[in-house]
């Protein structure tokens, strides 16, 4: 009998404001590299777009960094600091309820880019697609702390191989 699959380090953190969540999804951003997917999970307004602006911050990116819920993927160019440039996809899947409609919105194709940094909201819409993937989850869930704080929980996820 072969040994048990490793399971995933999640590291947890209270934001307690804005600023918290930007200067996590910062420190965050600092591991990856592209070709990188992180599926976001979480409730309306739990700061899942926060955390995408933070990590925009990191690299540098200049544009509005805003949730693409009509118009689905938003493309930012960024830096390294060491001043590599990096393309990192902003992907809303609020609108997106089927197998059928990852497709036709290039979903797939997005995913596939090995030179960019992908950043999914709503992941759970396409969690299907992202068993099939090494990624990170960022889960944003409100504290009970207070109106402002949040507890969020990141992992690394490598799919689990079937024979």
């Amino acid at each position: 009998m072969g040994s048990p699959a490793p399971r995933s380090r999640i590291e947890e953190y209270i934001s307690r404001s804005e600023n918290d969540t930007l200067r996590i999804a910062r420190s965050f951003a600092q591991r990856l590299r592209p070709g990188d997917v992180i599926a976001f999970y979480g409730e309306l307004g739990a700061g899942k777009t926060e955390f995408v602006k933070g990590i925009c911050q990191y690299f540098q990116v200049e544009e509005l960094v805003s949730s693409p819920t009509f118009t689905i993927i938003n493309q930012y160019v960024g830096s390294f600091p060491d001043g590599e440039h990096v393309v990192l996809y902003h992907v809303d899947l609020y609108r997106v309820k089927s197998p059928q409609d990852l497709a036709e919105i290039g979903f797939g194709e997005c995913m596939a880019t090995p030179d960019s940094i992908k950043m999914v909201e709503w992941s759970e819409n396409a969690d299907n697609y992202l068993a099939t993937v090494p990624h990170y989850t960022v889960s944003i869930e409100f504290s009970p702390e207070s109106e402002t704080a949040r507890i969020i929980r990141i992992a690394h996820v490598q799919p689990v191989e079937v024979f």
